[in-house]
């Protein structure tokens, strides 16, 4: 069998199983593990750095609960994700541990590697682990996430987390053991072996939903987690979980999907693939040119209307006036700052509103008094400094003043204890005000 050089050559792999494939009737199924690990430790020992993200967390947790079907609500969902959870890294722990490897969790929702600091702190975390020799298991964080718990998430994520980890290469696996051109339990329809580019998916019809039961996705799921990888320069090998061992030595099974673009920033691919747009933003026909054509920043003057709830550094959606998506970023202002017919803006009062003068739009302002210094504390203008002060041996000195030894000048007081020296106290302007006398 001819061996596929992508594969061969890689040195750090990202491999993707799902639910249907670790579990059975709700429980873990410890041989379908056992056989996932034999091949992951495999090229592990060879020195392939290996990166595993598993769903199967809500999955194991329904039989333990005494679930028989996968819940549809979200606090029941997270629930089995809690018990579940556990259980799933204590068999990999063991099954792991038979090879002399070290496994570690890594939990992730989709809001953790959006935000500039969360992800490259996760990318330091995952190079740490790597560099130390541990098997990362990658998971959505199911307990806490909210709209993470979703179809198909857990196969976008990988193709995620395949560029953040800058890997070489992606396997996802399945139970179907690659892509057809149309159903695959319907005689007639043949297997694909290997894919170029969205061409050769045009006529393909995929379908949408998984037979097991337990997982959240299906075939369509795995094509988009493909595109999404194929773009930013990596290939994908997709196939079934029971033949994870000839497609993770090389061996022409199931479909390649060859890669289709160049890698990209990290943050931009995530940006377009992991994050949904909080609002949207319609522009008029200067901006849709400013932004497509020339590649500049949106000004709020192109903005003709605005749509949802978000804030600053949420991802917004900008719209064409055909109402075509043509960009998606981080707004720099929140909704309420946000010019457009839903909220106008009301400029701030300027100089003639704080004179007094009626501004557009609102009322008169009252103007501001203008403050005047205490006649003590006005300062006194040059050549007219005070009479310097009396010493203690000036004999016009009263016996009450030498006894406080205390000399007042415009409001300060200055006290001279066990000295006979008196120091000037003169306002500003007094040239000898540091003389003694």
């Amino acid at each position: 069998m001819t061996e596929r050089a992508e594969v061969v050559k890689a040195s750090r792999i990202v491999v993707k199983v799902g639910s249907s494939s670790l579990t059975q009737r709700g429980r873990i199924d410890l041989e379908r593990l056992r056989l996932l690990v034999d091949a992951l430790a495999a090229r592990r020992v060879e020195g392939t750095e290996v990166v595993l993200v598993s769903s199967g967390a809500i999955a194991a947790g329904l039989a333990p609960m005494g679930l028989r079907s996968r819940p549809k609500d979200l606090a029941t969902q997270q629930a089995a994700a809690s018990v579940g959870q556990g259980l799933l890294m204590a068999r990999y722990s063991d099954a792991f541990a038979a090879h002399g490897l070290q496994v570690g969790q890594v939990l992730l929702t989709i809001d953790d590697v959006t935000r500039r600091s969360h992800y490259r702190n996760a990318y330091r975390t995952f190079a740490r682990l790597l560099e130390l020799g541990v098997v990362p298991i990658v998971n959505e964080n199911d307990t806490v996430a909210t709209t993470e718990i979703r179809f198909g998430d857990n196969d976008r994520l990988a193709a995620l987390t395949s560029h953040l980890v800058h890997t070489d290469l992606l396997v996802l696996l399945s139970d179907v053991d690659g892509l057809y051109d149309g159903d695959p339990r319907k005689p007639g329809t043949t297997m694909i072996s290997e894919v170029r580019g969205s061409a050769d998916l045009a006529k393909l019809k995929i379908g949408r939903t998984g037979s097991s039961g337990v997982g959240t996705g299906g075939m369509q799921t795995k094509v988009e987690a493909a595109a999404i990888a194929t773009e930013a320069g990596i290939p994908v090998v997709l196939t079934s979980a029971a033949r994870v061992g000839e497609a993770l030595r090389g061996d022409a099974v199931g479909t390649l999907f060859h890669p289709t673009g160049r890698r990209r920033k990290t943050r931009l691919l995530w940006l377009a693939h992991a994050t949904s747009g909080q609002g949207r933003l319609q522009l008029d026909e200067g901006a849709v040119r400013a932004v497509t054509e020339r590649r500049t920043s949106l000004l709020p003057a192109g903005i003709s209307s605005v749509e949802g709830n978000f804030s600053a550094g949420d991802p917004v959606d900008l719209v064409s006036p055909a109402g075509v998506v043509i960009a998606r970023g981080p707004g720099q202002l929140r909704r309420s700052r946000t010019p457009g017919p839903a909220r106008p803006l009301h400029p701030r009062p300027g100089p003639r509103a704080r004179r007094g003068v009626r501004a557009r739009g609102g009322p008169p302002r009252r103007p501001r008094p203008a403050l005047t210094p205490h006649p003590r504390l006005r300062p006194k203008r040059r050549g007219s400094c005070p009479t310097a002060p009396r010493t203690q041996g000036d004999p016009r000195l009263t016996s009450e003043e030498a006894e406080g030894r205390q000399l007042h000048f415009f409001g300060r007081q200055q006290t001279r204890l066990g000295t006979s020296e008196a120091v000037r106290v003169l306002p500003h302007g007094c040239s000898d005000a540091s003389k003694p006398l």
